[in-house]
This record gives structure tokens, sequence and C-alpha cells, in this order.
């Protein structure tokens, strides 16, 4: 059974050696189909494919760098190569295999059909490896996603978490979310739920997830690992550093994904066309299932507690249903380190406004937690918040009260 490799990558030394443990550890690899949109800087040289212009699996896309306009973009140009084949695996180009994982991918997949699952999708954050200390540095356990924020532009973010009891399970779980460096299924997805080259990146795996589920099929995670993800970006320039207007393609990227999904009662004017919903479930019906609630930026303590969906609908109409929803606010300040250079702060006022700046939440941050701020490596110090609230923050407020020079300057961040 053919399998269509869909990899997008811009300019990324672990290409090739993607490609060489795939191939390497396939059963069958004879059977592998590997479209690849190569994003390529004519100087990099390390992603060069010349070894495998004459090997008829391969259907690459050279496409020079500046050119490039994100990774939906990318991965939507990959989908277009896809030629009727069986079973698709889409995956990053820093990834490593497990001995045989083709064949252990398609039995999970034949194995869930057998239950009943027509449509089934294996995706999920999977387990890390570390390229520069290989194979000591692969994690073990399989991974699932859990729900953990939306984030203030609308998009639901995911953690990765080992699968509580993996060993002793027998099948794959449900899963409520799709992961774009992850998912095998059935080769026709690579038709019918595609890419929407209008994204660029933050809201691409809750739309796709949501269009998978009304298309039909069915999320799982793998329980057990069978393919590692390199998460760190060491050593890879990414299209954002490259691209000195990314931040307009993102924001426009951020704005269809809240219309789409109807994040804040925000509606889409248009026709989605392909890249829209399936016929086979309704929006809501994921929502009802998943345990989110899109328009109010909601979920379930059902999903907060990472029970496995779907969620129990025990009410008696859609209004005590929507009444079970808790609106969850959790968001993490960057905070410019140099806007904060005394040695002496007694505490950080640290507190969240609305529109006609009143305070909805405040929650100071004292020595101690100043202290962990002030030691960030990266620049910036974060501070992570969590709160409950009917009314989405408009601006987020830190100021700093010093011993010395009493009250510092106030900071504020748009949200």
């Amino acid at each position: 059974m053919r399998i269509f490799v869909q990899i997008a990558s811009y300019r990324d030394p672990q290409l090739i050696p993607t490609i060489k443990d795939m191939i390497g550890n396939a059963k069958l690899p004879e059977n592998l189909r590997i479209g690849i949109a190569r994003q390529f800087h004519p100087e990099d040289k390390f992603d060069d494919l010349t070894e495998y212009k004459n090997d008829n699996r391969f259907r690459v896309l050279n496409i020079p760098h500046e050119e490039s306009t994100g990774v939906c973009w990318a991965r939507n140009q990959v989908q277009q190569l896809y030629e009727n084949e069986e079973y698709t695996l889409q995956i990053d180009s820093h990834m490593r295999f497990e001995k045989n994982w083709d064949e252990t991918l398609i039995n999970m997949i034949k194995e869930l059909q057998e239950k009943g699952y027509k449509k089934p999708l294996l995706t999920g954050y999977v387990s890390s490896f570390d390229p520069e200390n290989e194979p000591e540095g692969r994690v073990t356990e399989p991974w699932r996603m859990a729900f953990d924020r939306f984030t203030p532009e609308g998009v639901v973010f995911f953690l990765p978490e080992v699968i509580p009891g993996w060993k002793e399970l027998t099948e794959p779980i449900p899963s409520r979310f799709y992961s774009a460096h992850f998912c095998f299924t059935l080769g026709e997805f690579s038709k019918e739920v595609q890419h929407d080259p209008e994204y660029y990146f933050h809201g691409e795996e809750i739309s796709v997830g949501v269009r998978a589920y009304t298309h039909g099929y069915d999320l799982f995670h793998p329980h057990k690992v069978i393919i590692w993800h390199e998460y760190t970006r060491k050593g890879r320039t990414k299209q954002w550093d490259d691209d000195k207007e990314w931040y307009l393609k993102n924001n426009s990227s951020h704005s269809k994904n809240r219309k789409i999904l109807g994040i804040d009662g925000e509606t889409f004017d248009g026709d989605l066309g392909k890249y829209g919903f399936g016929t086979e479930r309704t929006l809501k019906d994921y929502e009802k299932y998943a345990g989110v609630m899109f328009s109010k930026r909601s979920v379930q303590q059902y999903t907060i507690d990472k029970k496995y969906p779907p969620n129990p609908y025990d009410y008696n109409n859609d209004e005590e249903w929507e009444k079970s929803f808790l609106q969850i606010f959790k968001h993490c300040i960057d905070l410019p380190l140099n806007k904060v250079p005394e040695n002496d702060y007694e505490f950080f006022v640290v507190a969240f406004h609305n529109k006609s700046d009143e305070t909805l939440f405040r929650q100071d941050a004292d020595v101690n937690e100043i202290t962990r701020i002030k030691n960030d490596s990266d620049g910036y110090g974060k501070i992570w918040r969590e709160f409950n609230t009917q009314e989405k923050p408009s601006y987020w407020v830190v100021w700093p009260f010093s011993k010395s020079k009493g009250w510092c300057e106030r900071i504020t961040g748009n949200l």
C-alpha cells in the first residue's frame, strides 16, 4: 500500500537526515512517494537533493526561499503532488523514525477501521529527539495534546504531555486536536482537507483539525512512539527570519481564523471553497465533541481535566450546554528586561484591563517572582496569569515599585 509523504522544508539542515532515516526504517520503502516543497537558499547546500534526482519516488518542488509565503502555503503546494496513494503521512523536515514505522501506522489505521471508524486519522505532538545526541536523546514515552488556552488572537493553544498509563495501552487514544508535524491517514485527506495557503502559521492546526472532523475524520493519538520530532529550531532559519513583512501575513491569518471559527462572534463573508467545513459534521458537532466553544473562547471542565473525548452531552438543550463552559483567560506577558533595570523592586503591579480601562484582574508579582522574571536568559521575563472572565481583556499593565525610586515606568501591552 503506497504512502504519499508530505514534507514542507524551509532551509533545513535536517531535511536529508530525515529522508534517509525515513527510508532506512521503512518496512517497504519502495511504496513511499515523497512530495517535498524545498524552500532553499542557493548558498546553503545542506538540503541539496541531487542524489534523489533520478529516484521516481520523489516529487520535488524547488522553491527559492524568497518566493515562500509561509508553511501553510508550502504544505498546500506539496498536497498538489498527491496521485491517489492509499495513505498519506504529513511531517516536518526534522524527524526520526522507528523501525517498520510504515507497517505500524497502516496496521493502526486498519484496526481502527475494523472498530467502525471509517476515516481514522493519527496525529499529535510526537515525542522529541535531539540531533546532537542520537539516539540517546530520544524520548521513549508517547505524547498527547492537551488544551492549554485561547491566545489573545483567538487561537487554541495546546501543550504536549506523556500519555497516562501508556504502557498498558493496546490501541490509539482519542484526540481533540490535530498536529501538522505528524498526521497519518487515508490518502484522500490530501485532497479533502488541504491546508489553506492564506494561513501563515498560528491557527493552522486548530482550523485543520476542525475541518477534518467535519469531513468525517476521527482523530487519534498513537499509543506508542513511532516517530520523533525536533522542537528547538536550533540552527534552522525560519521563513519569518527572512521575510520582513511576515507579521502582516500572520495578522491576516489570525483574522481569517477568527472569522472562520466564529471567535468572539466574528463571521466570514465569502466562499471558503475547498478550505471550508465538510458536510459529515458541523462546527457545533466539533465543539460538543471537544468541549470548546469558539464564540466565547470557553472550555468545559471535562476538557481541562484532560479526559478523553467525546465530551459527554447530558444536557436538555443547547442553552444548558452553553452554561457548562468556563471562560478562562490565560496569558504570558513577555516583559522586556531592559524596562526593569532596578535591583530593589518590592513588587510589580500585574493587571489586565478592558477597553474602558477598568481592571478585570490583578495579581501582583512579589520579590520571589520578580527574581525569577529578571533571571530569564532571553531578554524577556515571562509573567503568566490565568483567571476567569466574561470579557476579553484589552491590554495588560506591569507597574514596578522600587524601594529607592518608588513608582517606576508603567509598562503596557495590547492584547
